[in-house]
């Protein structure tokens, strides 16, 4: 368990530089205009967010690496990817992945 002295330093770390960052935005005088490309690259960020999180929980077991056959979630995430790629409908890509994970789960 990490100190109390440590836990406050990093949440107050966290906040402040949440709070940089998301408000810049709002606190840049108008004047000053986001590059064309900046912007573009900005519309990616939580799709690049997520992406994160769900590849070290997908591609990572115990804190290492576990891409193997036996890895349900890898085939619940292929089965998932497929179908969004076919119909573009989250909702059918959500339900086909944890169908497949919850049989591949239950059988093996």
């Amino acid at each position: 368990m990490a100190s109390l002295p440590y836990l406050l330093v990093a949440t107050l770390g966290l906040t402040v530089v949440t709070v940089a960052t998301r408000s810049s935005f709002f606190m840049l005088p108008a004047r000053i205009e986001l590059p064309a490309s900046l912007e573009r690259a900005l519309r990616y960020a939580p799709a690049c967010a997520l992406t994160a999180i769900i590849a070290q929980s997908v591609f990572a077991r115990g804190g290492e690496a576990y891409v193997s056959v036996h890895n349900n979630q890898i085939w619940a995430l292929l089965a998932a990817a497929v179908v969004f790629a076919k119909t573009r409908n989250m909702v059918a890509m959500m339900v086909v992945g944890m169908a497949v994970f919850t049989a591949l789960r239950l059988w093996l």
